[in-house]
């Protein structure tokens, strides 16, 4: 009887289920079918023909590459699609100059590296940038090191100076894990791949501080280089400030950390006052939304990863941002092009801290055969392509990365937490039976390795660190004992990278772009256009493959969501998830700083 009951009371939910879908499947084709009549019927929006200067909102948290997703309509633009955006703007002569609203706390490093690039260039094509920020109130020299390249930089005259440095926390978790006799079991090649450290130490080991404060104080030293020579202020003075912050908005006028005190409507009204007469503000999304995207010159393909790197597809949910690199997919995408004979060359631009060596190593062996078709292959480091994002990179023709990138972590690591103990202190009892051999129940949470077990695991991971370091020695031309002395887990920034010879150039996105029309035979003038690999799927396609989930997994899928919300439980799936189906780990856990 209570089967029957679960099994009416389920067909019910089923039904509200289903029909919500339905209707929201609706509303979407008719919105879509809505805006698609009102855009026929109303002309195309224009630019103020006195003049445009373009805002740009650098406080709207955003994702290195376009969401994959059809449905992403109100996202602000990407970096990269920023990086365009003005790049095009540079050649418009109704787009005066451009207005900045500044990040109070704190970019990524390499995404204040890229806007830093992105400003540098357009104030080379000889517009203007005006920046206001509402303070600096962050701790982390980044937000300001994106913007201190301003023509004018403006502060809001009640708020402060507060950038001091650079930050980073790392939360051990070896202490709670002892406290509830959780066993922690890693194998990690080698000291310097320290993700491991965060289930088993309970701090800093030597080898972690010293990797974490080397890439921080590469990161610092870059942003005290750029920042003197925009501000004109020696980099001891500079220091100087930094070391005795915070400091108030007249401090900072004083010092020349900035130009102007006042709100953001006089800054904005200044910026207007210098594109002219009868200028406007226009959103960077507006005018882009403007842009005719199609092209006539040659085709480079571009393929975007972000995210940690996982085998199949990745994550196809329509409405989610698709962080995730799938190895199914990007593998496709990288033979898809090469089979593409309109293609001149393929630049991937990669934004991972790492994931499954197997799926690294699909994605490595797709550049490899796209480099035997012929196509050049290039890498567009963004703030980090660490570990199994450097595992890919390795092979291809050319390498550019920011000098702020955290990359390397060339290193394998995999593990499990062991949970009987923890059981036993609530009186859960756990026993497996297993047959065939020993290592069946090796990937149990509920039992520790035996010795046979952890020596047969490590020979796995060794196996799979020989693969990394061979793959890393092949395609960048370098000795193995080279590599073998920069290798050991050590994250690297782009610039440590470039002295080591992991990569070929600092450089940013249209920089990557520079190079992939020069290895494709193209003069250094030529239009190119990009074209995004795979392609992307539209609304009704997405609804499509949304409705072939069930009512019941529907279900299932939102009790599982409250209980992964819980705090005890993601700890716990994290540190499982290191040891997956067994699978070696290319991830590094380096912490952008802040």
């Amino acid at each position: 009887m209570k089967q029957f009951w679960i099994t009416f009371f389920g067909s019910i939910f089923g039904v509200i289920v289903g029909s919500v879908l339905a209707l929201i499947l609706v509303a979407f084709l008719v919105a879509g079918m809505l805006a698609s009549a009102v855009s026929g019927a109303r002309p195309e929006p224009t630019l103020p023909g006195n003049g445009a200067v373009l805002e740009l909102d650098l406080r709207a948290e955003r994702l290195d590459s376009p969401s994959r997703s059809p449905f992403a309509f109100a996202e602000p633009l990407s970096l990269v699609e920023i990086v365009q955006t003005l790049e095009h703007a540079e050649t418009d002569p109704a787009v005066a100059g451009v207005f900045i609203r500044a990040n109070e706390f704190g970019l990524a490093p390499g995404m204040a590296e890229e806007v830093r690039n992105a400003i540098a260039d357009f104030r080379d094509s000889g517009k203007f940038v005006i920046t206001h920020a509402q303070g600096f109130e962050g701790t982390s020299v980044t937000g300001y090191f994106a913007v201190s390249g301003s023509d004018e930089l403006w502060l809001q005259d009640t708020a402060n100076f507060t950038p001091a440095g650079l930050a980073s926390e790392v939360l051990f978790l070896g202490g709670m894990f002892e406290h509830f006799n959780a066993n922690p079991q890693f194998e990690q090649f080698f000291e310097f791949k320290n993700a491991a450290n965060v289930y088993t130490e309970t701090g800093f080991t030597d080898a972690h501080r010293e990797a974490t404060l080397s890439y921080m104080n590469s990161i610092f030293d870059t942003a005290i280089a750029g920042i003197s020579g925009d501000r004109d202020i020696t980099p001891e003075a500079l220091r100087g400030v930094f070391e005795t912050a915070p400091h108030s908005a007249e401090d900072a006028l004083e010092r020349g950390l900035v130009d102007h005190l006042g709100h953001v409507v006089e800054a904005r009204e200044a910026a207007l006052a210098r594109a002219g007469s009868g200028a406007e503000i226009v959103t960077i999304e507006a005018y882009q939304a403007m842009l005719n995207p199609w092209s006539q010159g040659p085709a480079i393909a571009l393929i975007e990863g972000q995210g940690a790197i996982m085998t199949g597809t990745g994550d196809q949910s329509p409405f989610s941002n698709g962080s995730g690199i799938g190895s199914d997919s990007m593998a496709e995408a990288i033979l898809e092009a090469a089979n593409d004979s309109s293609i001149r060359a393929i630049l991937i631009r990669v934004d991972s801290p790492g994931g499954s060596a197997i799926a690294s190593d699909q994605v490595w062996n797709a550049i490899g055969r796209a480099r035997e078709a012929g196509k050049p292959v290039i890498i567009s480091m963004a703030s980090m392509a660490a570990s199994g994002g450097y595992y890919l990179a390795a092979p291809a023709d050319y390498i550019l990365a920011h000098a702020t990138t955290l990359t390397g972590s060339i290193g394998v690591l995999g593990g499990k937490v062991a949970l009987e103990g923890t059981f036993e202190m609530v009186g859960l009892q756990s026993e497996s039976v297993h047959v065939g051999g020993e290592y069946a129940t090796a990937f149990s949470g509920q039992q520790s390795w035996t010795d046979t077990q952890r020596a047969a695991y490590r020979a796995q991971m060794a196996d799979t660190y020989d693969d990394f370091t061979r793959r890393v020695a092949d395609g960048r031309d370098l000795p193995l004992e080279r590599v073998l002395e920069i290798a050991r887990g050590r994250v690297w920034t782009g610039a440590q990278a470039l002295d080591l010879g992991l990569v070929d150039e600092i450089g940013g996105f249209r920089d990557a772009v520079d190079v992939s029309r020069e290895l494709a035979g193209l003069a250094p003038e030529a239009d190119v256009r990009l074209v995004r690999f795979p392609r992307e799927q539209t609304p009704l396609e997405a609804f499509s493959a949304l409705f072939g989930m069930s009512a019941e997994t529907a279900e299932t899928a939102a009790r599982m969501n409250a209980l992964l919300d819980l705090p005890e439980v993601r700890a716990a799936l994290e540190a499982r998830s290191q040891m997956g189906s067994g699978q070696a780990q290319l991830r590094s856990t380096a912490p952008e700083p802040n």
